[in-house]
């Protein structure tokens, strides 16, 4: 029985990160062994990047709220609180939205929160 030999599926993994590696400068992207780490260190990198996007736009959505919520007279945290303890449950997402769009929403919200602390 004649032997099979790998040939065929090594070029096709080969391929598969070489592919990947399309763009990429000098031998990271026509030599197999440097593509094979530069794409893996890539595919690793854009992981905790997806993670990383999450925790940014949290952090710029408080700053934003915060700004808003200072020019209504009260702290970031003053005002989630507020809120916290009038039951409005907006997310920062939404809230930071209103603080750029709706700024007059935004001042109710400030005012309910206000009544709620004192």
């Amino acid at each position: 029985m004649a032997r099979i030999k790998g040939g065929m599926n090594a070029k096709k993994k080969h391929n598969r990160v070489l592919k990947l590696a399309k763009g990429y400068r000098g031998a990271r992207s026509k030599q197999y062994r440097v593509a094979k780490q530069s794409v893996m260190r890539a595919l690793t990198s854009s992981y905790a990047g997806r993670k990383q996007r999450k925790r940014q736009f949290r952090q710029l959505w408080i700053a934003r709220i915060n700004a808003a919520a200072r020019i209504n007279g009260l702290s970031y945290s003053k005002f989630m609180y507020g809120l916290k303890l009038a039951g409005v449950e907006v997310n920062r997402k939404m809230l930071s939205d209103m603080a750029i769009n709706d700024a007059d929403g935004f001042a109710k919200l400030a005012e309910l929160a206000k009544s709620k602390i004192a």
